[in-house]
């Protein structure tokens, strides 16, 4: 089974369209783990689009009193790796972020970032913070972010999520097969994330090494339609749980 960490960016996104408190971030996460999400994630942009900082130190109570794990994503910017330091997350992602992007497109390239990325992972690791990078589907690359210190690797899920025909499906995925079997060799442990949704998920349970999905859009996309808990507990039953895990 693969544990869901549910992302709220979207709620967030929905109430700073209008203004003040409505949908509350807070009420929506404690659904989410009330369903069953063993985590929750957000990614605070510098631009404060969507999570703004008091969420992510509202998150951060809700979390540790419910007992779940909490996923912060973002780039390595010193005013998000202070307030990482200062929570102390389960979990801190780091995701390479472009100036206008909509949304993350690609994972980091080690060679080009090695001598920023390393300080920060070993100041993290120091407060007790598993380090995750989210990373490419690119076999050979896996080792690359085990040496410079990573707990685990997120593996974009983006091209295979986005693949069309059934020749597009399967060699983006044997891509994430062979990518999680070079992180599994390198002593990495491994996440996914990105495009997500309850139709292509269940491939990924071939993989046994993928521990943590963050989805988010998909999930309050599909809550539209049919309420957060139950979008939840499907999005658990696409993910290998039965019910009655927590």
């Amino acid at each position: 089974m693969i544990n869901l960490s549910v992302n709220v960016n979207k709620v967030a996104t929905l109430r700073n369209a209008r203004g003040g408190g409505v949908p509350n971030v807070s009420k929506a996460a404690l659904t989410c783990i009330k369903a069953g999400s063993q985590g929750i994630t957000v990614h605070p942009r510098e631009d404060q689009r969507h999570i703004k900082q008091e969420d992510v130190f509202e998150l951060s109570k809700l979390t540790t009193a419910q007992k779940v794990e909490y996923n912060i994503e973002g780039d390595p910017r010193p005013e998000l790796l202070n307030l990482v330091l200062k929570i102390v997350p389960d979990q801190f992602t780091l995701v390479p972020v472009e100036e206008g992007e909509i949304t993350s497109h690609h994972g980091w390239d080690i060679d080009k970032n090695r001598e920023k990325l390393t300080p920060v992972i070993k100041l993290c690791k120091e407060k007790g913070i598993r380090i995750s990078l989210f990373m490419d589907a690119i076999p050979q690359n896996m080792v690359k972010a085990a040496e410079i210190g990573a707990d685990r690797i997120e593996l974009y899920t983006g091209p295979y999520a986005c693949a069309k025909t059934e020749n597009e499906i399967k060699k983006e995925f044997s891509l994430i097969k062979e990518s999680h079997d070079a992180a599994l060799k390198a002593g990495l442990e491994l996440n996914a994330g990105h495009d997500l949704d309850i139709d292509n998920i269940p491939m990924l349970l071939e993989l046994k090494g993928i521990k943590e999905a963050s989805i988010g859009h998909a999930i309050i996309s599909y809550a539209l339609y049919v309420g957060l808990e139950k979008a939840v507990k499907n999005f658990r039953k696409a993910c290998g749980q039965r019910e009655d895990i927590k």
